[in-house]
């Protein structure tokens, strides 16, 4: 695995942020690695062994927050239509399509579950903060996730995807306020948003609202384009981002005909890569730390100088002096969002099953 670097209890919901709380102030600096690597399409424990070799390396290096790439456990299943490609009839079922989330939806982790449990033991071992891209399944629903969790062994809690892009809305749910959680740790408020919900100007507004300081950022975006919305939430937020995506080859999904990739034309060669990456870390000046990487599997690392927060925030902080709270507000809805509930307190069905049980700051 090649280094990058700048110059220099399972089932346990810990609470959001103290808006009073924020970055230890005895701390100067964060070594912070952001991962780009590939999912094992279809093996969520070989995924899982991958995971903590990659977390062990970076720990390794001396980092102290380690962030996954969107997906990595359970994959992002890039070039498949799930047999949608043809038409959205539901006269004609894509049979084909069906078998394909069944083997997706296996895949796919519980959230608590072993896997989680598993994943908490790995932060509490190699003792670092843990940011990891997931695909979480509750019943039969799939959604896009980040779960996060702390040095000690315990999972904080979760962001789920609020909105899903193009075809990822046919085989995943969409997130509620619930779940927009922004961390207190010792290193910073840290919170995340997945892929295009970082191009939603109010979702980020609350993460700014919450304070976020470092703000991590796990993608499917490969696109040079990325860099520039990196950038400029950089400088909007005054945060450092972290920007994790996967590197993948046509050789790192099953073969087909078991896994067709569909908008290339035809079936690429097996070292063909289908994504370059791209990762990045990004200071609150705007300043590029560490990538961006498109060559290979990588671990990204930079040094973040937590006084440069302050430093940015001095000419522009879009949700204290340079506000204008009695012109424009955003109002947040954080509730679940749950589809059936019961008049009876003493009955919750499934569906309630939320991290705002026991809320982040």
């Amino acid at each position: 695995m090649a280094l990058v670097t700048s110059g220099s209890g399972a089932d346990q919901v810990i609470a959001e942020v103290a808006m009073n709380g924020g970055a230890d102030p005895s701390a100067t600096t964060v070594r912070a690695t952001v991962v780009q690597a590939s999912t094992i399409f279809h093996d969520t424990p070989a995924t899982l062994d991958k995971a903590e070799r990659l977390i062990a390396e970076a720990a390794g290096y001396g980092s102290q927050l380690v962030v996954f790439p969107e997906a990595f456990i359970g994959g992002y299943p890039r070039g498949s239509t799930f047999g949608f490609w043809i038409s959205i009839s539901i006269i004609n079922p894509k049979d084909k399509g069906k078998e394909a989330f069944r083997r997706y939806h296996a895949s796919a982790i519980d959230v608590p579950g072993p896997e989680v449990t598993r994943l908490a033991a790995m932060a509490a071992k190699y003792k670092v903060f843990l940011v990891m891209g997931v695909i979480e399944r509750e019943g039969y629903t799939l959604y896009c996730s980040v779960l996060f969790f702390d040095p000690l062994g315990r999972y904080l809690g979760k962001h789920r995807k609020l909105m899903p892009t193009a075809l990822e809305r046919i085989i995943w749910g969409f997130g509620d306020g619930s779940t927009i959680p922004v961390y207190d740790t010792p290193l910073g408020k840290i919170g995340a948003l997945i892929c295009w919900e970082n191009k939603m100007p109010l979702l980020r507004t609350a993460l700014y609202g919450k304070g976020i300081e470092i703000y991590c950022a796990p993608t499917a975006d490969s696109r040079p384009v990325w860099q520039a919305s990196m950038t400029h939430i950089a400088l909007e937020g005054g945060c450092f981002v972290l920007s994790a995506n996967q590197f993948c080859r046509r050789k790192d999904y099953p073969p087909p005909p078991e896994y067709e990739f569909a908008g290339l034309g035809e079936e690429p060669s097996a070292d063909t890569v289908v994504c370059p990456g791209g990762s990045v870390i990004i200071s609150p000046s705007g300043e590029v730390l560490a990538g961006p990487n498109y060559e290979g599997e990588a671990l990204i690392t930079a040094d973040l100088d937590l006084g440069e927060i302050v430093r940015a925030k001095f000419d522009f902080d879009v949700v204290g002096h340079y506000s204008r709270p009695e012109v424009l507000r955003l109002v947040v809805n954080d509730q679940p969002q749950l589809p059936v509930s019961f008049t009876s307190a003493a009955e919750r069905t499934p569906a309630a099953k939320s991290d705002i049980d026991t809320k982040s700051y």
